[in-house]
């Protein structure tokens, strides 16, 4: 696997793929490892979680540099995101024993009725690059810590990320089989979820790797999670704080060079605040900083490959062949590395690529509409069903629309995020599932029923 720095273009580190052998004994360990680890008291699993949030404190900039050179992350956003992972494992140390208490039932008397939840044992995480200490952090916290064991396919242009991730979990105490990356590419996943030892599959990733993980899990009738991608609407209304809207909208697409699944991409604004919004938001994109992503100025880093910035540009050139009208950007930098300018799009054809596809990079579309109807459907006009940010001062108003759009997750004058306290996923295209909170926690447990009799029950009542 070759690690092309996509800031100059150059191979900066080589590793080498695990073979199907090496695979077959990571398999082989992680079955292992979990007959032990998932025996463990909570406890015991809560405070090694607490160490590895201080591992991660500890080595923040070594594990920034190393996502900043892999795949582009400005070194600042790239801090912040080790912060977050070490957030969620604070989260979990705290909450994972409330989580997963027992939960009580009526029954008749002489008898206690309970659910309580057991792991189901090593789960393979196929995870994205664009966020790749984040993504493996909300998977890993939680499901660990409820006693299973973890498999990291991580993106193959971050695989010093993955052993990064892996030699977190070990500075921190972990037994070094209850978390393993696999140095695999995409074309091998689909045996090891078919390999009865994986128990259980999540993936963060496109439509098309979701539906291919699903169809093996469910040839194999494994649970799965999918975290897919989005194409999440910002709806802007005139009563709205538009200088706020604007100024977030700006961030809210171009963070992480737009390569995030709920980056804001499509936003729809009534007429009453279009051209205000539009003149705002225009100017918050183009002071963003475009440059080197180790300097801590830089707001906006080179796209994570060029076969990914060669499709934004493909898409936004289609679009304006079709008719769509080109504020700002458009065109790659012509500079060394895979820089992509933030662009901003009006008067957007239907059904042309910008309008239909998700578009991963710093690419904004503006729609006008004329007023909360057409902004809802406009909001709707998707399959994808991730995020949605809807701005409007009439708090009533944004609890009622925030039921009529269609998405796991709407903020109200905030842009769409993950936090460990409140649950994350998506409905249609977008996969199914949900990580983080209690609901995260819960998907890879088995929800055993136990039930104790202090006599024989009556057994000619059957149901």
């Amino acid at each position: 696997m070759d690690v092309i720095d996509p800031a100059t273009d150059e191979v900066i580190e080589s590793y080498e793929e695990h073979s199907p052998s090496n695979v077959d004994e990571m398999l082989g360990a992680a079955t292992t490892a979990f007959e032990t680890w998932s025996r463990r008291p909570l406890a015991e699993r809560e405070r090694l979680l607490a160490s590895a949030g201080e591992v991660l404190r500890e080595n923040a900039g070594e594990y920034a540099e190393t996502m900043t050179r892999e795949m582009g992350k400005p070194i600042t956003q790239a801090e912040a995101e080790v912060e977050k992972c070490a957030r969620v494992c604070d989260h979990y140390a705290e909450y994972a024993s409330a989580y997963l208490e027992p939960e009580h039932h009526p029954s008749p008397p002489g008898t206690a009725v309970k659910t309580v939840h057991e792991p189901l044992g090593p789960v393979l995480a196929v995870m994205p690059w664009n966020f790749p200490f984040w993504q493996v952090f909300r998977f890993a916290a939680p499901y660990l810590t409820a006693g299973n064991v973890g498999l990291l396919k991580h993106a193959s242009n971050v695989p010093g990320c993955a052993l990064a991730i892996e030699e977190v979990f070990r500075e921190a105490g972990y037994p070094e089989e209850v978390f393993q990356s696999l140095l695999i590419p995409s074309d091998r996943v689909e045996d090891v979820v078919a390999d009865d030892r994986a128990a259980a599959a999540t993936l963060t990733g496109s439509e098309a790797a979701g539906r291919a993980v699903a169809a093996t899990a469910g040839e194999n009738l494994k649970k799965t999670v999918l975290e897919l991608g989005g194409s999440d609407p910002f709806v802007v209304f005139a009563d709205a704080d538009v200088e706020a809207a604007a100024t977030t909208g700006a961030w809210a697409r171009n963070q992480n060079g737009g390569q995030s699944c709920i980056a804001a991409k499509r936003f729809v604004v009534v007429a009453d605040a279009y051209d205000e919004f539009l003149d705002r938001f225009v100017e918050g994109v183009e002071s963003l900083a475009v440059g080197d992503p180790t300097d801590p100025e830089t707001d906006v880093g080179p796209q994570a490959r060029k076969d990914l910035l060669d499709e934004v540009h493909e898409q936004v050139r289609d679009s304006v062949e079709a008719g769509a009208t080109l504020v700002t950007g458009g065109e790659p930098l012509d500079r060394e590395g895979t820089y992509y300018p933030p662009t901003v799009l009006t008067d957007i054809p239907a059904g042309c690529p910008v309008d239909t596809e998700e578009v991963f990079g710093p690419v904004a579309t503006v729609y006008r509409v004329a007023d909360e109807a057409a902004a809802v459907e406009k909001a709707n006009d998707t399959e994808f069903g991730l995020g949605a940010s809807v701005w409007t001062t009439d708090r009533e108003r944004g609890e009622r629309l925030a039921g009529d759009i269609d998405a796991g997750c709407v903020y109200v004058n905030e842009l769409v995020k993950s936090d460990p306290r409140v649950p994350f996923g998506g409905v249609g295209v977008s996969g199914y599932g949900r990580e983080l909170s209690e609901a995260g926690i819960k998907e890879f447990v088995n929800r055993k029923t136990v039930w104790v009799a202090d006599e024989p029950g009556d057994e000619t009542v059957v149901e």
